[in-house]
């Protein structure tokens, strides 16, 4: 891919991640494995797939696990700098926060928990050919009232930011992704908690600032709980998400060291993380297993992560849960529905339970 001259990236990648615990006890968000990479190698993947190369990470919450892996990023082709947080910000003013590593004239600027489909070249020709201040990304989605909304005019001029109504007067929301002329990232103010939404655009909007959006139906999800993201690394498994990180996609992504009975199913998107087992008659259907994992024998795993050494024994079943690292499920226990097991926890056999039986 050509180079995108004049455009740089920065990813937000400072957040605790609450909504995912346990498994952010141990890693950051970005960092969790996802089709069996870390997330943001799925971004900085496409980041790079646009035609830029440097990027700034603005971390906080266990900032040293970035640089641990990704270094200088040359091994994805990219630039990488990073700046720590080191008191919360907010969205701005972690923005603002990283402005002294920035060169170029457009920057990029991501939530790094998002999943996004977005054509990014596209987005900075817009902001550039309607000579914008800021321009949004923006998606419709068919229940804006659990999100902000951001109703645009016939020239895709932003008009104003709504916070959650019950009554949206538009479908269209911030997908949290951002291309911000440098002037205007070096005018937010400094050193103090700063927010997009509530200052930083309507403050713009108030000055008569150019505020474009673009509006498109790609795929968007916002990995912040986790049934999305156990869908999130289902779809990039599948191909409905799109990446550059991954050289395959089919049913299920199965990682060196992993065994899995013959006769096994894995389906729906799964990843088997390195040295996982899965044993015989198992089901794991459209979820993710942290490296080490064990599934026993006729046990069921649906839209669930288990977390790096888990155990899941014989005869259990595991559906919309999450298990924490080295967390053992007893077997005939019965886990559904948002259950929760924090890491270390043994629960012993059939001693969690939702029918009645046993």
């Amino acid at each position: 891919m050509s180079e995108l001259h004049g455009a740089e990236a920065v990813v937000l990648v400072g957040g605790k991640g609450t909504r995912l615990r346990p498994l952010t006890l141990s890693a950051p968000k970005p960092m969790l494995p996802t089709a069996g990479v870390p997330f943001l190698t799925h971004l900085l993947s496409r980041i790079r797939e646009a035609g830029m190369t440097h990027v700034v990470l603005g971390t906080s919450y266990k900032a040293e696990v970035f640089q641990e892996h990704f270094g200088d990023g040359s091994a994805l082709g990219l630039e990488l700098e990073y700046v720590v947080e080191d008191v919360p910000l907010d969205t701005a003013g972690a923005i603002r926060n990283v402005a002294h590593k920035l060169r170029e004239r457009d920057v990029v600027v991501f939530n790094g928990d998002i999943l996004s489909g977005v054509d990014l070249r596209a987005v900075v020709d817009t902001h550039r050919k309607t000579e914008a201040d800021v321009t949004l990304h923006l998606v419709r989605v068919d229940d804006p009232r659990r999100f902000g909304c951001v109703p645009t005019d016939d020239d895709g001029r932003v008009t104003a930011f709504l916070e959650k109504t019950e009554n949206p007067p538009t479908d269209q929301i911030n997908a949290g992704c951002y291309v911000f002329r440098r002037e205007v990232i070096e005018a937010i103010p400094a050193g103090r908690p700063v927010s997009v939404e509530r200052e930083t655009f309507p403050g713009l909007l108030a000055a008569g600032a150019r505020v474009q959006g673009y509006v498109d139906a790609s795929y968007w999800l916002d990995l912040g709980t986790p049934a999305a993201f156990v869908q999130g690394s289902a779809d990039l498994v599948r191909g409905i998400a799109p990446t550059a990180a991954l050289a395959l996609q089919g049913d299920a992504v199965v990682l060196d060291g992993a065994e899995v009975d013959e006769s096994a199913v894995v389906t729906g998107g799964a990843t088997i993380g390195a040295n996982c087992t899965v044993a015989a008659g198992a089901v794991v259907d459209g979820s993710v297993l942290f490296d080490g994992a064990v599934v026993g024998e006729g046990a069921r795993v649906e839209r669930s992560v288990l977390g790096a050494n888990s155990l899941v024994q014989a005869g259990a079943v595991v559906s919309d849960a999450v298990i924490g690292d080295n967390a053992v499920v007893g077997a005939r226990c019965e886990l559904i529905n948002g259950a929760r097991v924090w890491p270390g926890v043994v629960l012993p056999e059939g001693g969690v339970r939702f029918s009645a039986d046993v």
